[in-house]
């Protein structure tokens, strides 16, 4: 079994924004041209043996890039497998916190998630601590991106020291820092050992090209502080696998880290 902590079904606002052409120059790919049905994500999920994937909204400046309710028809349509991640304007915080209680309550979302690169502001920004303090009051995770930027946005505020800041203020606060942080892998991994509830996902990577640190930390005390995530679509689940093999986990660790940590952080048994 194998739950994907970080994916995003695409609607045409999100492929299509001119953030996103550097990402398209790498891959080769073009966007698509009308809205990609949701059984292509599921199909992508299948392929790889993904039983369960977190689909996550993008709330931006701009707007919502993916709204809360098109995650929550995503999760409608998704057969089981997609679990819902809401997202949040942070300028207006209390409408931010009364969404924020509609995706858990009504939507019924699993997690809360955040992109401070979007805001280009700091994850130690005042109007994200209401979103932390309903995340508390609510027992789900705050899920981020650390490490630096694919699109060409600042990626100074992707820098995982300021989750230590967060965590000291929000002790009780789950947060999951997706993309492993790289360049500064090594501060994720300072601040996710130093912090009971700091996670690291790996989504945005392929299992080839994780960084030598990190796999040391799998393997070691790290073992339940990691979690699987593929960033879907830019990269499909299968090919964020390739090369789990020669990361060489014991059988108990390589269940940890696809699908038991990610069962507990976002307590997909409540």
């Amino acid at each position: 079994m194998i739950i994907d902590a970080w994916l995003q079904h695409p609607t045409l606002r999100f492929i299509k924004d001119p953030m996103f052409e550097s990402l398209l120059r790498w891959t080769k790919a073009e966007a698509p041209s009308v809205e990609v049905p949701v059984a292509f994500t599921v199909a992508a999920c299948e392929q790889a043996g993904v039983e369960k994937a977190l689909v996550s909204a993008w709330a931006a400046p701009s707007g919502a890039m993916i709204s809360n309710d098109e995650v929550a028809g995503f999760v409608a349509q998704g057969m089981g497998r997609l679990i819902g991640v809401g997202s949040v304007d942070i300028r207006k915080p209390m409408a931010a916190v009364r969404e924020i209680r509609r995706c858990i309550k009504q939507l019924g979302f699993k997690a809360i998630r955040i992109l401070p690169w979007l805001w280009e502001v700091p994850p130690t920004d005042r109007r994200l601590y209401p979103v932390y303090a309903e995340c508390c009051e609510l027992g789900v995770p705050f899920c981020t991106q650390i490490g630096h930027t694919g699109p060409l946005m600042p990626s100074e505020v992707g820098r995982p020291i300021y989750l230590d800041q967060v965590a000291i203020d929000f002790p009780e606060l789950v947060i999951v820092g997706g993309h492993i942080g790289y360049p500064w892998t090594d501060e994720a991994i300072a601040v996710a050992t130093k912090h009971r509830n700091v996670y690291i996902d790996t989504s945005a990577y392929v299992c080839l090209r994780y960084p030598a640190a990190l796999v040391e930390y799998l393997r070691g005390h790290g073992r339940k502080k990691v979690l699987f995530g593929s960033n879907y679509p830019m990269i499909t689940p299968q090919r964020a696998l390739d090369g789990l093999d020669s990361l060489k986990l014991p059988e108990d660790v390589r269940a940890l880290f696809l699908h038991e940590n990610a069962r507990r952080v976002f307590r997909l048994d409540t």
